[in-house]
């Protein structure tokens, strides 16, 4: 089996970047290591009849005032100019690790003086911070040095202060604690290796900045001395003939930006390599019991198919769960809700659908298909098309989801020029055809207007417009009614309601509100703690506890107001803390020690009805019945 790290290097030399950064980086290390050995000798040898001459067949940059050749004086500056920036990218990481980390094992007053300290030094200019340690340290190579490295030190401080952190408050570092471990070593043991990788990732960037510091002091004239010499004391020698020979300050200057160029594209390639530590373990997706239809109740037009979906983050203990078996089919036409409390999967189960979730998180399923291509399998490229055009994503909250700096109407175009290759007035004109499609009135001036420009209804109504932009085949609406009045919610559900009627559209809406979920869609996905614990058509009779729970839960005309709420106790388990048998065991008025035990499967108990329970309840009135029994809608 190939080495996933070594593939995922692989892959991105493959990338521009890639590619860009190696070679940048390879060029300056060969000049480091083999240009004092080749020219040095040139670099020193004195051209009196050359003095301060211009680009020749025997100087290609010219001379300097002593008639010494600059381009081989540039080469051989490059090993000096790089190990200098090393050494105070070095001290300068040493350092900021050591206050940022400190604080997570100090005493709480020893603690608060170090992040103080630190939050001082990061409000001054770095430039100001290194002449500040250069009058401290002194001229010459070595005061430079212990300059740029302690200027660098606060930036790293308050990165790793922010990292420790979060580390710091895991359970295993306070197990650790308890268990006699030391402050030094479990800053060592147990912090240290779980933020090292991002900070190396900064490191690389940084090297980039104190390779300019150094420059930039020697260019001064208070960085590296006589008879030594870097990249920034030739560009202080050069502007002395800048309108004779412009390539005496030019060429130094090229050489900083390129070598500089290196270091920060090699950090951008690590930063997308190397990721969180604890990623580059092997997810591996926990065996679900496959749920399937009936032959009876399978139908040829399936849009969307899922079979045992999990989505899984990194963290420093293994990995975390947050959706874990998930399987349903939408089929052309058809209309899905997806209700559960907060936290239970649902958005990250629709995200992960349309191809959202992005590492280091990891998706797996047994089957993934949308409109008969395997989402998981096919090429990303293949993909964009397909999603561009087919699948359309209204999110919860379209004000952070259209871009504040950019015109609805060109918004909405984009689409039609990136995915079906219209010109810009042809595509903008599509634009204003979907606003007037979903209701937006004067939807020529509002195509031109901005984002803040619009309500909440009327942006939402602009996302849906963005989704008809191509001809979808289906629709996943995220809370799209959230936060707006009633009577706009109500205008938004027709509108998907005739959009799905219209076109044959299938939509997939997930909601908390149980009610507009029952009224606006045929068939029901109940999501708890990451799984699907009933799949029923809204017409039939829930069988779950928890599916019970929320009806009871909600609110009519009839309620009686002097009641207290009906609500369910405890709260759902997180997801890196789900049990080993029915997760809603600690909250279900019927749990038996089977039930604490053992983690049962979404089974079929009637036909298109399926319940994830060991002791499903007996009939009741259905869903709608419940919903409406007071005149909710």
């Amino acid at each position: 089996m190939a080495n996933p790290r070594r593939a995922k290097w692989l892959a991105a030399l493959r990338t521009p970047l890639g590619a860009c950064s190696a070679g940048l980086l390879a060029l300056v290390i060969v000049l480091a290591v083999l240009a004092p050995i080749l020219w040095q000798d040139k670099a020193f040898e004195i051209d009196t009849n050359a003095i301060g001459q211009g680009p020749s067949a025997a100087h290609w940059l010219g001379t300097d005032d002593l008639g010494r050749d600059i381009l081989y004086r540039v080469l051989v500056a490059t090993r000096l100019s790089i190990v200098l920036a090393l050494l105070a990218t070095a001290l300068g990481v040493m350092t900021g690790l050591v206050l940022g980390a400190l604080p997570s094992v100090l005493p709480r007053p020893l603690a608060r003086l170090v992040i103080a300290a630190v939050n001082i030094a990061v409000a001054f200019p770095g430039l100001l911070l290194v002449l500040f340690f250069s009058v401290i340290f002194g001229v010459g190579t070595h005061g430079a040095v212990l300059a740029v490295g302690f200027a660098l030190a606060p930036a790293f401080a308050r990165l790793a202060q922010t990292m420790a952190a979060s580390v710091a408050g895991r359970d295993f570092v306070a197990a650790a604690r308890i268990s006699g471990v030391g402050r030094i070593r479990l800053l060592f043991r147990h912090i240290l290796p779980n933020i090292g990788e991002p900070l190396v990732v900064n490191a690389t960037i940084g090297a980039g900045g104190a390779l300019l510091a150094f420059a930039g002091l020697s260019f001064l004239g208070i960085g590296v001395q006589a008879p030594e010499y870097d990249w920034g004391r030739i560009l202080g020698e050069g502007p002395n003939g800048i309108y004779v020979n412009p390539a005496a300050a030019l060429a130094p200057g090229v050489a900083v930006v390129l070598a500089g160029l290196a270091f920060n594209l090699v950090g951008e390639t690590v930063a997308g390599v190397i990721g969180v530590r604890t990623g580059l373990r092997r997810f591996a997706p926990r065996p679900v019991a496959p749920a399937r239809e009936d032959a009876a109740e399978s139908r040829d037009d399936a849009v969307l198919v899922v079979e045992n979906l999990q989505v899984a983050f990194p963290n420093p203990a293994g990995w975390t769960v947050p959706v874990r078996g998930v399987g349903f089919t939408v089929h052309a036409g058809e209309a899905v809700g997806v209700v559960g409390e907060s936290g239970s999967g649902k958005s990250l189960t629709g995200l992960a659908v349309s191809r959202l979730v992005e590492a280091p998180a990891v998706v797996t399923a047994d089957k993934l298909e949308f409109a008969g291509k395997p989402l998981l399998t096919t090429p990303e490229r293949e993909l964009r098309g397909l999603l561009g055009t087919s699948l359309a994503m209204v999110f919860q909250d379209p004000m952070t989801s259209f871009n504040p700096t950019r015109r609805i109407g060109r918004q909405l175009a984009e689409v039609a020029e990136q995915h079906q290759g219209l010109p810009r007035a042809k595509a903008f004109e599509r634009a204003v055809d979907r606003l007037r499609a979903v209701r937006i009135p004067a939807a020529e001036r509002r195509a031109r207007q901005y984002p803040h420009e619009f309500s909440g209804g009327m942006r939402q109504r602009a996302m849906i417009g963005m989704g008809l932009m191509g001809d979808p085949k289906l629709i996943i609406a995220d809370e799209p009614t959230t936060a707006l009045d009633v009577t706009v919610q109500r205008q938004l559900l027709r509108l998907l309601a005739r959009t799905r009627a219209e076109r044959d559209t299938a939509i997939i809406l997930i909601s908390h509100d149980i009610a507009v979920v029952s009224q606006t869609c045929e068939r029901m996905l109940v999501m708890y703690a990451g799984r699907v614990v009933e799949d029923l058509p809204t017409a039939g009779t829930p069988r779950h506890p928890y599916t019970r729970a929320l009806l009871a839960a909600t609110l009519d005309l009839d309620t009686d107001r002097d009641a207290p709420l009906a609500v369910i106790p405890g709260r759902p388990p997180e997801p890196d803390r789900v049990p080993a048998g029915c997760a809603f065991a600690d909250r279900c008025p019927a749990v038996t020690d089977r039930c604490r035990l053992e983690d049962p499967a979404l089974e079929r108990v009637e036909p298109g009805h399926r319940v994830a329970c060991w002791y499903p309840a007996p009939l009741s009135p259905p869903v709608k019945e419940i919903v409406t029994a007071g005149g909710a809608e």
